[in-house]
């Protein structure tokens, strides 16, 4: 599924995925042994694009509380996505 393809669906997919797509970057950097196979995305650097776009899909009222922005890029550090 494309980026675009996703940022179509409703609210409540984009949050559900963006919960998923934050629960792999934990399990990535912890028990999963940086294997980039335990990834949504399938890659570090699409596993951040992807929870950048989303993210950034969200209106500022809807913007979740449990995931902020810098938290993403902390994933992206941490697992070596270069900031744009």
């Amino acid at each position: 599924m494309t980026v675009e393809e996703v940022l179509q669906h409703d609210l409540r997919f984009r949050y559900m995925l963006l919960s998923r797509l934050q629960a792999d970057c934990e399990y990535y950097l912890g028990f999963g042994n940086r294997n980039p196979g335990r990834l949504w995305a399938g890659s570090e650097a699409e596993q951040i694009e992807y929870m950048t776009k989303i993210h950034d899909s969200f209106g500022e009222a809807e913007k979740p509380e449990w995931l902020a922005m810098e938290k993403i890029k902390e994933y992206g550090r941490e697992m070596g996505v270069a900031e744009e």
